[in-house]
Formats: C-alpha cells, sequence, structure tokens
C-alpha cells in the first residue's frame, strides 16, 4: 500500500479518538519507517511492505485504543526539547510551559541560585530551567523510582551539570536545605473526576490528590515555607477552577504576594506565592 494511502486509511480509522487524527498518523507511519515527516510529502507513492504494515498497525491499534501518542513513540516536546516519557511519568503538556516561563521570569540569568522542583516526573520543567539558567543549581524530587529513571536518562541526554535528582516524598530528600524558586506540578485532580476516563493511560499517582484533587496542594503550602530563602518564590500548577481554593490554602499558611497566572488558553492555571522564607 502506497505511504499517502496508508496516511489516508489511519486518518479514516483515527478519526473518532483523536483530535489530530492527520498528525498522529503521520507520526506513528515516520517512527515505523524511521523517515522525517518531510519524507512522506516528498514520497507519498512509496510502498509500505508488509513488515512495516504489520508494526504501523499495532501502533495504529494501541492510538485507536486511547493510549498517548508519546507513549507509543516514548517522547514528547516541552520548551523546545524532546523528553522521553513512559507510563511512569506524565506526558508533559502544552500549558505547563508556563510554569518554566514563571520561574524563568524570576531567576536572573546569572545567578546562582537553588532551584527545586517537586514531584518531577519526566524532569521536563527541571531540565529545561537547567538548560536556561546554567549558573544555577536546580535540584529536582520524585517518589516514584520508575518516573526518577526516566527523568535521570532525559537530565543525561540533555548534559547538564547542574542539575541532580533526589529520591523521596515533595520536600522530603532536601530537608535542611534552601531555595530561591520552589516549582511543582503536583497531582491535582479528584478523585472520581471524569476527568480521569480520558487519563486512563498516564500513572494515576501522578494525577490523583485526594477527594477535592488539593491534598498535595496543601501539603506544598505547609512544607515549602521551610525551605525558602527569604522572599523565595513557590509556583504550583493546578486546575483551571482550583485557583480560588489554592489562594485560600496559601493564605491560611501565611504565604503572601499570592497571584494567579492564565496559560495560552485564558484559563487560570500557575499559583505563585512568596513565603517569609529563612
Amino acid at each position: 500500500m502506497r505511504l499517502d494511502a496508508v496516511i489516508s486509511d489511519a486518518v479514516s480509522r483515527l478519526s473518532g479518538c483523536s483530535d489530530s487524527a492527520c498528525l498522529d498518523a503521520e507520526i506513528l507511519l515516520c517512527q515505523t519507517i524511521n523517515v522525517p515527516r518531510s519524507y512522506l510529502f516528498a514520497h507519498p507513492e512509496d510502498v509500505l511492505d508488509e513488515l512495516m504494515r504489520n508494526q504501523f498497525e499495532a501502533r495504529l491499534q494501541r492510538r485507536i485504543s486511547g493510549e498517548p501518542i508519546s507513549y507509543i513513540t516514548g517522547t514528547q516536546e516541552f520548551w523546545s526539547h524532546d523528553f522521553l516519557v513512559s507510563p511512569a511519568t506524565l506526558v508533559p503538556r502544552p500549558e505547563t510551559e508556563l510554569l518554566v516561563e514563571l520561574a524563568l521570569r524570576e531567576i536572573p540569568r546569572k545567578s546562582e541560585w537553588q532551584i527545586l522542583d517537586l514531584g518531577t516526573g519526566s524532569g521536563a520543567i527541571a531540565i529545561s530551567i537547567a538548560a536556561e539558567r546554567l549558573r544555577s543549581q536546580v535540584t529536582a524530587t520524585d517518589i516514584s523510582p520508575d518516573a526518577l529513571a526516566i527523568a535521570r536518562e532525559n537530565g543525561r541526554q540533555a548534559e547538564l551539570s547542574n542539575l541532580v535528582f533526589l529520591a523521596g516524598s515533595w520536600t522530603a530528600p532536601v530537608t535542611g536545605k534552601l531555595f530561591d524558586v520552589i516549582v511543582s506540578n503536583p497531582p491535582y485532580v479528584a478523585e472520581g473526576d471524569a476527568a480521569l476516563a480520558a487519563l486512563q493511560y498516564e500513572p494515576k499517582k501522578a494525577l490523583i490528590s485526594g477527594m477535592d484533587g488539593l491534598d498535595d496542594i496543601r501539603i506544598l503550602a505547609r512544607d515549602c515555607a521551610d525551605i525558602l530563602t527569604q522572599d523565595g518564590w513557590l509556583m504550583m500548577e493546578h486546575g483551571i477552577n482550583q485557583a480560588d481554593d489554592v489562594a485560600n490554602i496559601l493564605k491560611a499558611e501565611s504565604w503572601t504576594d499570592i497571584m494567579c497566572h492564565n496559560d495560552l488558553s485564558g484559563r487560570p492555571r500557575v499559583t505563585v506565592a512568596r513565603g517569609s522564607g529563612k
């Protein structure tokens, strides 16, 4: 079957389960035959042999079943870098780039600050910041050994000397240390949330945080002030309907300068706050 016919057939089959059926089909086909997307446009008449057809079909069936394409390909683009991902990590999403952007606004370019990423997952946030602020030291923690293995491999591939990964729950691995900026994309989905049906392939421990989705944010609000420098920043991603609740949680823990920032779609996405610090 010609490549253009393979894509056309795949798009038809993906149309009911993907908002980007054509792109998905092209990405899966490129991975199967190990070519860039430009090759598909330049050589639509090439024929896919039976072995490659079977391999493509296996990938296509995974996507039709709802598996994120990033898990099928094993990579996801974030902040202009390609990161390894696996079912042990969340797929880094474009809206999370706001967290990186806000952190970089506060970290002077030539500073030697201490930065902390809590619940790093694939390491995308920590690595993106470390790559932009080479004089600052970035520490990233995660409780999942499997996620940390992915993060460390991403860090190795990035070849950064200002980055370290530590195993443990939230601030436990860095007790007694001080940081100028703390960032986190913690779990914030409520138990029983209908949105979980569309996230069946992603790790539930990285998504669900109690009955209202705010249990882990409460932990961060309670514990992070103890490891922040004077006037240091805490920055947390959260759900689009949680901004008021997050602000109230922070106020109850005596945080100040609390402000929520919208993502590119205009939805409340990241709340920042200052602590009294040490």
